[in-house]
């Protein structure tokens, strides 16, 4: 398919601007990193406990800042979720202070929220009940008792209420306790003994996630090694399969494209997750990928083209591929966009490091892997000719 026709368009005349564009993105990466006291990484890479929670109105921000900092917990970060704000679904980021804690942090959390969200005395919140606690307090029921429910049939009761609960589209989060009469394979009876037993609570805590500060630095490590990894197998990858030249200015703009992406989350101010190294080490391939569809280009057109100079072959080669190049990228920053649009928050971080780094990398392969190889190519001639000139001598 031939989306753009023949163009001529002399795109290493124009390098000097577009380096110092990338001069100026990767200097405002770096002033946002120094400004906000380093890079924002996540639960992942630096250790503490995530908890999810989900609630019945939209919650106070403040209010709950506050009570968790009044309880000795360092919160880190309240960030409701971007993609479905009237769910009123909120992620609790708590820091870990010196030594690696055992517990998750969801009984502190559940305590805090207690306070802000109180229930009736006497009451257990049925949103954040287990089935085991709301078996004992149907069992502790006389009426139950007297009509001859067995122990086991209010086990099985009680976990068919809870895991109803957790079922779409409730998710954990029940507004009206009568419908307990209603549970499929509960007994009428027994779910009305049970939403008198128990209360709609405010909130429902969906899901708790914990890193150790050990394990989050080592994870910080091996991210960096795979980067490294990659990239050097990349370089020795094309030193082979074309000249060393064309390998290292292919590793600067992937270098390019990394730093620039990660500038991008500082300015931002978003977390740097697992997910989102997983999105680096496939703008890595991506960007690679495109660098060396030019550069396979340009080495065929030196084959068979002699008279041109090597900035008119370059032109040449990037105005052949330029139709494959918008072609290739313009698919896949529609898809990728429609992945941080539709995605969800669990896919944000990753998403948002393809968006950037498809555009990112689709131009450095132009504007900064051909510059770069042209000043290496100089260089090489330049060294060549010296060398004659002194054997003349």
């Amino acid at each position: 398919m031939q989306l753009i026709g023949k163009t001529n368009i002399d795109f290493v005349g124009r390098r000097h601007a577009f380096l110092a564009l990338s001069g100026i993105l990767l200097a405002a990466g770096l002033a946002a990193t120094l400004i906000n006291g380093g890079l924002r990484f996540g639960i992942d890479f630096k250790g503490g406990t995530l908890v999810y929670v989900k609630f019945q109105e939209e919650p106070d921000l403040g209010q709950i800042r506050s009570v968790l900092t009044g309880k000795g917990l360092s919160v880190a970060a309240l960030q409701p979720f971007e993609d479905s704000p009237d769910s009123h679904e909120l992620k609790i980021e708590l820091d870990l202070a010196g030594e690696v804690v055992e517990t998750s942090g969801k009984a502190q959390v559940l305590e805090t929220l207690r306070e802000i969200y109180p229930v009736t005395e006497g009451r257990l919140d049925f949103n954040n009940t287990a089935d085991g606690d709301l078996a004992q307090r149907l069992m502790s029921n006389r009426s139950l008792r007297d009509a001859g429910h067995s122990s086991q049939d209010l086990q099985a009761a009680a976990a068919a209420m809870v895991a109803w609960r957790d079922q779409p589209p409730r998710s954990g989060l029940v507004r009206d306790v009568s419908e307990l009469a209603q549970v499929p394979g509960v007994a009428e009876s027994v779910g009305a003994a049970a939403a008198q037993e128990v209360e709609a609570g405010a909130f429902h805590i969906s899901g708790v996630e914990v890193v150790g500060p050990k394990i989050g630095s080592e994870l910080q490590w091996q991210a960096i090694k795979a980067t490294l990894f990659a990239l050097a197998g990349m370089l020795v990858y094309i030193a082979f399969r074309f000249e060393w030249i064309y390998g290292v200015a292919a590793v600067i703009a992937v270098f390019h494209d990394v730093f620039i992406t990660i500038g991008f989350f500082s300015l931002f101010g978003r977390e740097i997750e697992l997910t989102v190294v997983a999105a680096l080490l496939t703008l890595v391939g991506y960007s690679m990928n495109d660098t060396i569809v030019i550069f396979d280009r340009v080495r065929e057109n030196r084959r068979v083209t002699r008279r041109y100079s090597f900035t008119d072959l370059l032109n040449l080669s990037i105005n052949q591929t330029l139709s494959r190049t918008v072609l290739t990228s313009g698919l896949t920053l529609i898809a990728v966009v429609c992945l941080f649009v539709f995605g969800g928050e669990v896919l944000r971080g990753f998403s948002f490091a393809l968006v950037v780094g498809v555009l990112v990398g689709t131009y450095s392969s132009i504007f900064v892997a051909s510059p770069v190889l042209l000043w290496g190519q100089g260089r090489i001639a330049a060294r060549r000719g010296r060398g004659r000139r002194e054997r003349r001598f």
